[in-house]
């Protein structure tokens, strides 16, 4: 099928798109979008794809920015089409571009999710412009809140209103291009709270200190050794504390992210983890913990016809297909039994840092993938 999508299509101008597309990407990477503060960016989106020709665009109240492609049949069921606007950096991060020669582009937040989003609006602008109307609707949804804290907040609200019309998803991640992400993991993360009298350093000296008590509950918890199959892994990625370097501490935080393949390891090693901090909690130091993020996990086969879809569309473009598995807005749906892949644009590298790149070569084939994975969705979707 792909095979014939391929043909249907007038891929001429696809080079001129790519270029569009890292513009895009570039006017939206210079809009600061931490997570929770996506509104100014969300309304770039908005305008843009009122241009491009969606209908029914709207904004909710966490910043996501809605549009419909109308299809072909009135099914009452659809594709839901999607890619994050948050990004991890602050306001007070230079968000400053670099390029070296024509082939890679520096910049904070442009491969996560800077070209994601812009992918997002020229698939928009390539259909409508050369008259394609696909088998089904498409709702195109630029979602907030999937960095961090967010918790797939954005997500979880597209999905909570589109989940009665839509039968698949396909979800972008800017980097991603040459993976299909066909399984999510499950993400606990906690917030471990320690508190004590405190005191002054001197004065006071042999007080329990919230400070010192905490690093040894993470040195205890840096001496778990989780399994590799499942794979799960842990990370303690925040402390705070203290008020001044001649004061025994009476608060510190830590945030501590754990992730597994799988729920039941997640399970035991937050277990493990909530003994540690239950045993540091005596002499005049208490320990709180809140959970303050809890992705949902959930897998397709790799025979689905979703999955299949999307390496076939790779191996249209030349490209050998790699599934994985992964925390992305993917991981909602899947969560829930909906059909989900997430894909990329193009390639690059250092995510998360403000030296992130993208290569520029690939977005042209990583386009035409989209596009046609995109289109074999809509008809499996119609024809289900």
């Amino acid at each position: 099928m792909i095979a014939n999508l391929q043909q249907q299509f007038n891929w001429s101008g696809i080079s001129a798109y790519a270029t569009r597309t890292i513009e895009q990407a570039l006017a939206i990477q210079r809009i600061p979008a931490p997570t929770f503060l996506e509104r100014e960016r969300a309304q770039l989106v908005a305008e843009q794809f009122e241009r491009v020709g969606l209908r029914q665009i709207d904004l909710d109240d966490l910043h996501n920015v809605y549009g419909l492609l109308p299809g072909q049949t009135s099914s009452n069921s659809g594709v839901l089409f999607t890619a994050h606007t948050d990004t991890v950096f602050d306001l007070n991060t230079p968000l400053d571009v670099r390029y070296q020669g024509d082939k890679i582009i520096y910049a904070p937040g442009i491969g996560d999710n800077s070209i994601g989003v812009a992918a997002l609006l020229t698939v928009a602008e390539f259909m409508h412009e050369q008259g394609i109307i696909p088998p089904c609707d498409i709702w195109f949804v630029a979602t907030t809140r999937e960095e961090g804290l967010g918790d797939l907040g954005g997500m979880r609200a597209a999905f909570r209103r589109c989940q009665h019309h839509i039968g698949a998803v396909v979800n972008l991640e800017g980097l991603a291009f040459g993976h299909i992400y066909n399984a999510g993991i499950a993400v606990r993360r906690l917030r471990i709270e320690v508190t004590a009298e405190g005191g002054h350093s001197w004065l006071h000296y042999g007080q329990p200190s919230a400070i010192h008590s905490l690093m040894q509950i993470g040195a205890q918890i840096t001496g778990i050794t989780p399994p590799l199959h499942p794979r799960t892994t842990y990370n303690i990625g925040v402390i705070e504390g203290g008020r001044s370097v001649n004061s025994i501490a009476s608060r510190a935080v830590m945030q501590l992210d754990m992730r597994s393949e799988e729920s039941a390891p997640l399970a035991l090693l937050e277990r493990e983890v909530r003994e540690i901090a239950a045993a540091a909690a005596h002499g005049g130091i208490q320990v709180a913990i809140e959970v303050i993020g809890d992705r949902p996990a959930g897998s397709l086969s790799s025979d689905h016809p979703l999955v299949r879809a999307a390496l076939a569309a790779l191996a249209q473009v030349k490209v050998k297909g790699v599934l994985e598995s992964g925390s992305t807005d993917g991981n909602v749906p899947l969560a829930a039994g909906c059909p989900a892949v997430t894909v990329g644009v193009t390639r690059g590298g250092n995510a998360h840092r403000t030296d992130e790149y993208i290569e520029v070569a690939p977005v042209a084939e990583g386009l035409r993938q989209i596009v046609l994975l995109l289109m074999t969705a809509a008809e499996m979707v119609k024809n289900r």
